[in-house]
């Protein structure tokens, strides 16, 4: 099933939460919904799981408008807020049970259950209270809640929160597999989740959405990356300045910094450069724009 957002908008007051954004994500996509505190993620979020009304603008699932229908398409949509919401006195299980009550027959609960807790890695904890649940794994019993009952759609926002190491693994592993054949919006402020789970990211900025793309063409948008070298010994600064340029040379404690303007690769270049001044390259390597240095300069913009 695929999400269509269009012409959004939501104000809290005088404060324009969401301010006239489109964007479409289909099935088998995992896009990134990426933005700094009070962006607007959350909010929009909300507004597309049906928990709050927009004030202006269409949400379309499967170009079904939502205002129709929704309470049915809820029904396609798994959900994990940021701020995970459980009973804390029932038993995990008794929890998962409860809630797939919601959207499926009785006699099809326990299969579903068992599914859930097996894909998130709750079996040995499925007999304790949510209360009793370390944040992590608290964190795993809303995403087996999320995806109980088997959802066309899931909307995570922040779903690694409070887990180890070892467990964020495993949780980007399930959201892969899962994104296969579901549509997901993964909202997160960790950018390495953002590279090592998504395809696409859709970065919104006080309000407004400041870029849609895939990864590569974000990355690729920035158009310089640096050649990081360390030689035997010194360079003739001045021979280095004129052969790359003097705005495009720097050095850090014996490690030279070289621009690649364009993203030219000129990997071949600093090679020639050596042999030409009787320098020996002990290391070398290119320092690509990360989509966290991508995140900074377009939510840093006005």
């Amino acid at each position: 099933m695929s999400v269509k957002v269009d012409n959004l908008s939501k104000s809290y007051g005088a404060n324009r939460a969401v301010d006239n954004i489109s964007f479409e994500v289909g099935k088998g996509e995992i896009v990134g919904f990426l933005g700094p505190n009070g962006a607007g993620k959350s909010t929009t979020m909300k507004i597309v799981t049906g928990c709050l009304a927009a004030d202006s603008g269409k949400v379309f699932i499967n170009d079904t408008d939502t205002e129709d229908c929704m309470d049915d398409l809820k029904k396609e949509i798994g959900y994990l807020p940021e701020n995970n919401p459980l009973y804390l006195n029932m038993y995990v299980k008794e929890y998962l049970e409860y809630s797939a009550r919601i959207y499926m027959p009785q006699s099809q609960v326990q299969s579903a259950v068992k599914n859930a807790i097996d894909a998130v890695g709750l079996g040995d904890h499925q007999y304790k209270k949510c209360g009793e649940l370390s944040k992590g794994y608290r964190q795993r019993t809303g995403l087996a809640r999320a995806m109980v009952h088997n959802p066309s759609i899931l909307i995570l926002d922040e779903p690694t929160t409070g887990l180890d190491p070892n467990q964020i693994l495993e949780i980007r592993d399930l959201i892969k597999l899962l994104g296969r054949e579901k549509t997901v919006i993964l909202s997160t402020h960790i950018m390495q989740e953002a590279e090592a789970v998504c395809s696409r990211a859709v970065i919104i900025n006080k309000g407004k959405i400041v870029a849609d793309d895939t990864l590569q063409n974000l990355r690729a948008a920035g158009n310089t990356s640096n050649i990081i070298v360390e030689f035997n010994h010194t360079p003739d600064i001045t021979t280095l300045k004129t052969a790359f340029g003097a705005d495009n040379v720097a050095e850090n404690q014996g490690l030279w910094q070289i621009k690649q303007p364009d993203g030219t690769d000129i990997r071949e270049q600093v090679f020639d450069f050596a042999v030409a001044n009787n320098l020996k390259i002990l290391t070398l390597s290119q320092n690509k724009n990360s989509l966290e240095k991508i995140f900074r300069d377009l939510t840093q913009q006005v």
